[in-house]
């Protein structure tokens, strides 16, 4: 019965988030119950694919994003795959009709990230696009439900909110990038003369993004918004915890929210989203 599969492939991709991100896999808790599977599926699609260029560094890399690429596709139009992650991400993209060019601007900039250490503007824009606006339009495809007009009114929101997230992790992430990886994403950071001017600048660039963000947040379908808003708030306190640290502090060490932090921030969230008030 491909019914126990299917809900065998879910929990994989379940686990592959509760795994690596406790703080997105309690928001996903948050959502209503008819987008938990299917917001799973898209992050353990999501963390798979950043694992091959992130992590497996004893291994051809080129060799395995493409192979996990080409599984992806084909797992897509047959309905089916043996790895229960890709099964459970091509169950998701064929329900909500995910535009397969999604899948390949994400895939795209995967592939940047084993070809390009640094990165002009341009190039940052389209790394940025591809790891994270359009995981965030994937994400919006399921909350608006085949509502086509609703997702094209929201769509610039959720761009900005994605391209957010991704720009705090990479402030977050600074000294893991350069030291683990040899990356630096910025085109405007030297991190050897890292200063707060530059620091500010992206900071601003980052709030004007959230500023979009919270817009989309506003008109997302009440199943939906207490989730996003709740990744919200860790990310724009994220945000704020950076803003507080210095540069130098920055360049070697990585900003957290404790766990204690996180169950405040959430109850604060619950109470806004309760009472319209975000």
């Amino acid at each position: 019965m491909k019914q126990l599969f299917d809900d065998v492939s879910v929990r994989c991709s379940q686990e592959v988030t509760k795994s690596y991100s406790t703080s997105f896999s309690l928001a996903i808790r948050l959502l209503h119950k008819d987008f938990v599977k299917p917001i799973y599926a898209v992050y353990g699609f999501v963390r798979f694919a950043d694992e091959i260029v992130d992590t497996f560094h004893a291994y051809d890399k080129h060799k395995l994003l493409e192979q996990f690429t080409a599984d992806t596709f084909k797992a897509i139009d047959d309905g089916i795959s043996l790895n229960p992650i890709l099964n459970s991400f091509q169950l998701t993209v064929n329900k909500y009709s995910i535009e397969r060019s999604l899948i390949e601007t994400f895939l795209r900039s995967m592939q940047m990230d084993l070809e390009q250490k640094q990165h002009d503007r341009e190039s940052f824009n389209e790394y940025v696009l591809g790891s994270s606006e359009v995981v965030g339009l994937m994400c919006l495809r399921i909350f608006c439900e085949g509502n086509a007009k609703l997702y094209d009114v929201l769509k610039p929101f959720a761009m900005k909110l994605g391209a957010a997230f991704q720009k705090i992790n990479f402030l977050r992430d600074l000294n893991d990038d350069k030291t683990l990886l040899g990356r630096f994403y910025f085109p405007e950071l030297d991190f050897e003369n890292f200063d707060l001017d530059t620091k500010i600048k992206i900071e601003q660039e980052i709030r004007d993004d959230f500023s979009a963000g919270l817009l989309g947040i506003k008109q997302l379908p009440r199943k939906s918004r207490f989730g996003v808003y709740a990744a919200y708030i860790y990310y724009y306190s994220l945000l704020k915890k950076i803003e507080g640290t210095p540069p130098q502090i920055i360049q070697r060490k990585r900003v957290r929210i404790s766990d204690k932090e996180k169950y405040a921030l959430l109850a604060g969230a619950y109470f806004r989203h309760s009472f319209n008030l975000l």
